[in-house]
């Protein structure tokens, strides 16, 4: 049974609907754009908007739901799944909750949610339209400056790239004449060591043969001596006596020199002569023989004599060096020396050429954005600190974190790719690869760029475990402004 009121209700619509060839408005709740839908058909009746049944035109907004979709009901709260619509003039439109219509509550700006008399709404669209507008106007400024600053970068960007194309273009082919060349002068390099090398190991040859003659004659005179002062009879003899007195001959160190010792070193002899001993006993205890000192306090020595020891001295450190090349060998290794300065220059050049191609291919496939505005932000770094750290934002290279007071720099990633939406794809960059988390995965960060007229790292927080977020303002982000922003207006 429907209530009086409902009656009320239904016979008020019944009067209104007999006017002929009058206009029907659309019932309240309902936006201008559905209107259409809500007029009564030729029978009388009203098609729930979900097509599952169909009223007489009297029950719209009688207060009682008879729509599986509440859509009977745009202008009462009778279905708690219905809708009903805030014309909000001069403001945005809105729908809410039928629950929220005559529930005491102003929820449209414009009051019309709440008719029953409990609440007087004061109708503020035009206020909150003015604002709206002038937040509108802020964003639009902001937005067509920033734009501007990225039309800037564009050409920037794009200047450079094709500069970077062009001098591609003209390194590659400077490599080609000078790849030539290189090979060239490294042929002619080997060609001049080949005779050098052969007449530096001739001189070589020769002074390694002067060297050893000369070591060979010490070893003899130092053989000698050492016979004179191991012979201490002076029978032209060493014999097992003359060896037990000598205590470096004592092999266990026991403070004696046994005749097993000695005839050990005498290569189981009972005595060896001048010959025998410095062709079999010398090289093997030249090392442990010592010559014999004397603690008497050196003689004073005359200036001219100490004069002339120094000389010797001088004389003794120019035998042990290698003597000069010759002439002929001196000019082959000036031309083998001046055949590799040569080539070495070249094939250095030829390096910083290879070095400079690389970089130019690097920066030629790096994505800096759909009109190559991003490029502006390489070799940049940005920085923004917290209560705790001072995160380091460098795009296209790093992102890092360190603590506020000073200390070792953690890196939560390096440069992977761009990682927004399908249909942002420029809103988002991932750095992968971090500083390894204990326990956990390696550190990684999502910089999530929004328009603003400067470069600037706004924030960071970790939405997950070892898994960062930085948000940057670039204008590098700003697009023009559309006429796609809702607006205040105002609905009949």
């Amino acid at each position: 049974m429907r209530t009086l009121h409902t009656c009320f209700i239904i016979l008020a619509q019944l009067l209104c609907s007999s006017i002929t060839n009058a206009t029907i408005g659309r019932p309240r709740g309902v936006s201008i754009s559905m209107a259409s839908l809500y007029q009564p058909a030729e029978d009388g009746t009203f098609t729930c908007l979900d097509g599952s049944s169909k009223i007489p035109y009297e029950y719209v907004n009688d207060d009682y739901c008879d729509c599986n979709d509440g859509t009977d009901e745009p202008g009462t709260s009778a279905c708690p799944n219905g809708k009903f619509h805030c014309t909000n003039a001069g403001y945005v439109p809105s729908n809410i909750l039928s629950s929220r219509v005559n529930d005491g509550v102003c929820d449209c700006c414009d009051g019309t949610d709440e008719d029953t008399g409990r609440i007087e709404c004061v109708n503020n669209c035009k206020e909150l339209g003015k604002k709206l507008r002038e937040e509108q106007d802020r964003t639009r400024k902001l937005q067509q400056e920033g734009f501007e600053k990225q039309k800037t970068f564009s050409d920037e960007g794009k200047r450079v790239h094709g500069e970077k194309i062009a001098r591609q273009a003209e390194l590659e082919k400077e490599r080609e004449t000078l790849e030539v060349t290189v090979k060239d002068l490294e042929t002619a390099k080997l060609e001049a060591e080949s005779p050098e090398t052969e007449a530096k190991d001739k001189h070589q040859k020769a002074w390694d043969e002067l060297k050893a003659e000369r070591q060979a004659k010490k070893e003899v005179e130092a053989a000698s001596l050492a016979f004179k002062d191991l012979d201490t009879n002076g029978d032209n003899s060493i014999d097992m006596q003359e060896i037990i007195a000598r205590p470096e001959f004592d092999i266990d160190s026991n403070g004696v020199v046994s005749e097993e010792e000695a005839k050990e070193h005498l290569e189981d002899k009972e005595s060896v002569d001048y010959d025998t001993f410095t062709k079999d006993i010398w090289p093997h205890v030249k090392d442990i023989y010592k010559k014999p000192t004397t603690e008497e306090p050196p003689p004073e020595v005359d200036p001219a004599i100490e004069a002339r020891g120094e000389e010797a001295q001088t004389e003794q450190k120019d035998e042990d060096s290698m003597p000069e090349y010759d002439e002929e060998t001196k000019k082959l290794i000036e031309a083998a020396d001046e055949a590799r300065k040569n080539y070495d220059e070249a094939n250095s050049k030829l390096k910083e050429l290879d070095n400079e191609l690389s970089s130019i291919k690097s920066y030629l496939e790096q994505d800096y954005g759909p009109n190559r505005e991003y490029a502006i932000l390489q070799d940049q770094c940005f920085e923004y600190t917290d209560r705790e750290y001072t995160y380091k934002y460098c795009p296209f290279s790093k992102g890092s974190q360190r603590p506020k007071n000073g200390g070792h720099e953690t890196s939560l990633g390096n440069w992977g790719n761009w990682a927004g939406p399908e249909n942002d794809k420029y809103s988002i960059q991932l750095y992968e690869k971090g500083q390894n988390c204990w326990n956990g995965p390696d550190r990684s960060v999502k910089v999530h760029l929004k328009c603003g007229l400067e470069h600037r790292l706004l924030s960071s927080s970790e939405p997950s475990r070892c898994e960062y977020a930085f948000e940057f303002e670039t204008p590098c982000r700003c697009s023009q402004p559309s006429g796609g922003t809702a607006q205040p207006h105002d609905e009949l």
